[in-house]
């Protein structure tokens, strides 16, 4: 019973996030809204009993691509404050 309101928790904050990084018009705080969304999915996979695909998505999906995202961001903004 535990486990289903920390589940249903979860994909509210999940989709609350998911929101905030769609509509948001700030740039980082749209990345780090997506990758709270994956952070708690594979928060959510480990409640599941997927320990594998929840270590996958925390390494890849939150860790990675927020860090490409942010690099890639960061090379958009030098190259437009150079011209």
């Amino acid at each position: 019973m535990i486990y289903l309101i920390i589940a249903i928790v979860l994909g509210i904050i999940m989709l609350v996030a998911a929101v905030i990084a769609v509509y948001n018009k700030d740039l980082k705080t749209a990345i780090i809204a997506a990758g709270v969304t994956s952070l708690f999915a594979s928060v959510l996979y480990v409640l599941l009993a997927a320990p594998d695909v929840a270590l996958t998505e925390a390494s890849i999906g939150s860790g990675l691509t927020t860090l490409i995202f942010f690099y890639v961001y960061n090379k958009i903004r030098r190259n437009n404050a150079q011209e």
